[in-house]
């Protein structure tokens, strides 16, 4: 075994010299072939790692986003894949292709794989060394059940996660989630503010300000001393009377209420940042997939054994 001298995940196997793999040309099945010739959209049948590496040759830096659903190691074996393999040869049978996934990788892309407890943390680790731990985005979980497993031995399982990582975190940018009715319904306007709908802030924060501590008159003649204790205003004096000035402090109906500062809608993102928590009411769970595999192969499905 080699001695790197970093910190780093080591295994049976990691450093036994493997054959390299030569590109091999994909060919099309013309009478399997759906859809617009030329469209560049491809269904590969065959072994993913060399699969991968004939990709390598066209797409090397160029793949924006990439998904993959390997196998779990759940200690099974199925028809189509040994899912129960030792850790160290699990290890060695990802690492190559999540190496030839990062090259294909553009620089502003990112990567998201599905796993579950089983090696989870040991993907991480080995993710780590490949993308750098410094591209590490999140960790995702995903409640892929909705109702507890009776049958379970310890605990009933709901979620499995998606770690996600960046060629470059630097450059990777998510999109906005849509904004939702019910988010934007907390944004009224009982003032008529010409700038349509907003909702109230609090000026009072923890973080200390040096000069977030001074007393406020109210309109209706209320003395307000200072912020709550242990707390201080968002922002100082001189700022504070500009806003309320441009109307963006609201005082409430009597004018006595502690000062809120007028959050507008048209001035927020219009989208949502990401969570790393998804719900299936959000996204679905696994018996809905198991539905909607029925619908479509009828008798030809072949379940997923991870789920």
């Amino acid at each position: 075994m080699q001695k790197s001298g970093k910190l780093e995940l080591t295994w049976v196997g990691k450093y036994d010299r493997q054959e390299p793999l030569e590109p091999r040309i994909l060919l099309e099945k013309p009478e399997l072939s759906y859809g617009e010739a030329g469209s560049g959209n491809m269904l590969i049948h065959g072994d993913n790692l060399i699969a991968l590496r004939a990709l390598e040759q066209d797409f090397a830096g160029k793949v924006k986003c990439i998904y993959i659903d390997p196998p779990y190691n759940t200690g099974s074996a199925f028809e189509h894949y040994d899912d129960g393999l030792e850790h160290s040869e699990w290890l060695c049978m990802m690492r190559p292709r999540l190496e030839i996934l990062r090259n294909l990788l553009s620089d502003d892309g990112s990567i998201w794989i599905s796993i579950d407890d089983y090696e989870c943390h040991y993907l991480k680790i080995l993710c780590d060394e490949i993308f750098g731990r410094s591209n590490f985005i999140a960790s995702c979980i995903w409640r892929k059940n909705y109702a507890p497993k009776s049958s379970a031995q310890h605990l009933s399982v709901d979620h499995d996660y998606i770690l996600i990582y960046s060629k470059n975190a630097a450059n990777w940018k998510p999109n906005l989630m849509p904004r939702s009715e019910k988010q934007n319904s907390v944004y009224k306007n009982p003032d008529n503010d010409p700038r349509g709908s907003w909702r109230p802030n609090n000026l009072a924060a923890r973080n200390y300000y040096s000069k977030g501590t001074y007393s406020i008159i109210c309109p209706g003649g209320r003395i307000i001393e200072g912020p709550p204790p242990g707390s201080y205003w968002r922002v100082s004096e001189e700022k504070f009377w500009e806003m309320d000035r441009d109307r963006r402090i609201y005082w409430g109906i009597g004018g006595n209420n502690v000062p809120a500062p007028k959050i507008f809608l048209s001035e927020v993102k219009q989208g949502v940042v990401p969570q790393t928590f998804w719900s299936y009411e959000e996204v679905g769970h696994t018996q809905e997939a198991k539905k909607e595999i029925i619908i479509l192969f009828t008798d030809k499905c072949i379940w997923d054994p991870k789920t």
